[in-house]
């Protein structure tokens, strides 16, 4: 059995939690990449602990005692969620074709390396393919023909990419007025209530209300009608849920600290679909709001499309 050697660069993003970074950083340290970046976010003034903490993670991931090429990028100040994830990605795939991305809380299972390696080779020209992905969150089921599945969804707790997907995010989504006024979340989902939930989202990451970067790279994909690829089973863990945490506060969440599992040998799906069941699913267990809410994001959706509309009979 021949022996696995990580090729692919790795990028770790960071903040102030030493105790799960160094623990995805003994994952990386097992997986021994030969490029890794370290993409690190400054402290924040008005919390006079950063500074100790910051320094502390800044201390654990500069421990590499292999053979690797490090680059490092530490904002002085404190960026945020959207602006030091989406800077720090876009200084990576201005060096590099590929890239594994791990945050300091997401706990990977040894084989997701080599997984996101293969994949990322194997569809390397395939501009249908834009986002490799970690997690699986189908309940045991398997989908599909294969060891993985094509999915709408892009989840982002461990994933891989390239520049060639990278180059069409745009963190300010200037497009959306666009996507609005033109429907074109139906050619992405066709019921209205997932339409409605995936808009009201956007509105919410165009006008600055959401401090965050992942919602703009599912919005990128979706421009370009690409697809994620999925594992069959879940190989990443979220250690971080906790109530300083700046999205996953609930520990008590069913996604904290879920089981991972091993993908020795990759099976490719007989071809490339998308799966409309897988996805369906997902959207109930992850996105799916309450009654009252899913009503208001209708009629969020409506009067956005309708001003859109008149703005844009305005500018002719």
């Amino acid at each position: 059995m021949s022996i696995f050697t990580l090729t692919t660069p790795v990028v770790l993003i960071v903040f102030n939690r030493p105790d799960t970074t160094a623990r995805v950083f003994a994952a990386i340290r097992d997986a021994r990449p030969a490029q890794l970046f370290i993409v690190a976010d400054g402290p924040r003034s008005e919390r006079l602990g950063d500074v100790v903490l910051c320094n502390e993670v800044r201390c654990i991931v500069e421990q590499v005692d292999w053979q690797c090429e490090v680059s490092i990028n530490y904002s002085d100040v404190n960026l945020g969620c959207k602006l030091r994830v989406s800077s720090g990605l876009n200084w990576v795939f201005g060096l590099v074709e590929a890239a594994i991305i791990l945050e300091d809380d997401c706990l990977p299972h040894p084989s997701f390396f080599e997984y996101c390696e293969k994949l990322l080779k194997y569809y390397n020209a395939d501009t249908r393919i834009m986002h490799i992905g970690g997690c699986n969150y189908q309940s045991g089921k398997t989908r599909g023909d294969g060891s993985y599945y094509f999915s709408r969804l892009n989840h982002v707790w461990g994933w891989a990419t390239w520049r060639r997907a990278w180059k069409f995010y745009d963190v300010a989504m200037g497009t959306f007025p666009t996507f609005l006024l033109t429907n074109q979340i139906a050619n992405v989902f066709t019921e209205l209530e997932v339409q409605a939930y995936w808009v009201n989202s956007f509105l919410s990451v165009y006008r600055n209300k959401l401090d965050t970067w992942d919602y703009q790279w599912t919005y990128a994909m979706w421009c370009q009608d690409g697809l994620a690829i999925l594992p069959n089973v879940n190989m990443i863990s979220n250690i971080g849920f906790h109530s300083e945490a700046t999205h996953t506060k609930d520990s008590s969440s069913r996604f904290a600290n879920m089981s991972t599992f091993p993908m020795d040998l990759i099976e490719h799906p007989s071809c490339v679909l998308h799966d409309i069941e897988a996805d369906k699913y997902s959207y109930n267990l992850l996105f799916k709001p309450d009654p009252l809410k899913s009503v208001c994001n209708k009629i969020i959706m409506y009067f956005a499309e309708l001003f859109c509309s008149t703005a844009d009979r305005s500018k002719r």
